[in-house]
């Protein structure tokens, strides 16, 4: 399911739609398309290839969760520059002026119209379409955990991570720890760092926890996703499946 169109690309996809696996996968930073309409907001080609942009290897690894855990998957299909589709429309990294180091001239004299325009043709699509997912699958008596998969880069603003992995969670914290806990082959933190939380996961909070769903979030190190990404999923399917059973 591609819907809606803005430009060229859809706002959204979703895979499998009927999965029948215990879990529901989305990656909001998916893709750095910047459709026709949007323009390239000012960028350089450098930052539309950064992290800034969107996160790399992040949708290959949720298709290959998704494909072994048979889960359903809603991915956005335009840069989070635009919209960051894991951001309330009225934070300041929903439509960032500067992402990093990155400036984004495009975004520096958004009008309200300007921001509702894209909240509307973005953000809001997107969301409602997850929602009608997970209450379907609900109505049906389908047990469901949510998960969102982001990647991170190994330096950022000059200091280097040597983490792998970071499960972070919003009110529930049962399934994020349970998973932590067991991905012992992976050096992992469980919400760190907090400034990271601060500003994310607006998913979780806004779709997982006034459901009562189990939720986590999976950050991967995107320089291991280049290195070995089938093998990362490999590993982490079988953790993902022990850890929703469990919670």
């Amino acid at each position: 399911m591609d819907a809606p169109v803005s430009g060229l690309a859809p706002v959204f996809s979703i895979e499998n739609e009927a999965g029948r696996g215990a879990a529901v996968i989305v990656c909001e930073h998916a893709s750095n398309h910047f459709a026709p309409e949007w323009g390239d907001l000012g960028t350089t080609a450098k930052t539309r290839k950064s992290h800034a942009a969107f996160d790399p290897g992040a949708l290959d690894l949720a298709r290959a969760l998704a494909r072994q855990l048979d889960a359903p998957l809603i991915s956005g299909g335009l840069s989070r520059l635009i919209h960051d589709l894991d951001r309330p429309p009225h934070a300041p990294t929903a439509m960032p002026i500067v992402s990093q180091v990155h400036k984004i001239p495009g975004n520096r004299e958004l009008t309200t119209t300007d921001r509702l325009r894209r909240v509307r043709q973005i953000y809001l699509p997107f969301h409602a379409a997850l929602s009608a997912l997970l209450a379907e699958r609900l109505a049906l008596g389908m047990p469901t955990a949510l998960l969102t998969v982001h990647s991170f880069d190994p330096v950022y603003f000059g200091l280097h991570h040597n983490v792998e992995l970071r499960v972070l969670h919003d009110a529930d914290p049962t399934l994020a720890r349970g998973l932590a806990k067991a991905a012992t082959g992976f050096s992992t933190r469980l919400n760190e760092p907090s400034g990271t939380w601060i500003e994310g996961s607006h998913t979780l909070a806004r779709h997982a926890t006034p459901l009562h769903l189990r939720h986590a979030m999976l950050e991967l190190r995107s320089d291991l996703l280049d290195k070995d990404l089938p093998g990362i999923a490999a590993r982490l399917a079988p953790l993902l499946s022990g850890a929703i059973g469990a919670a």
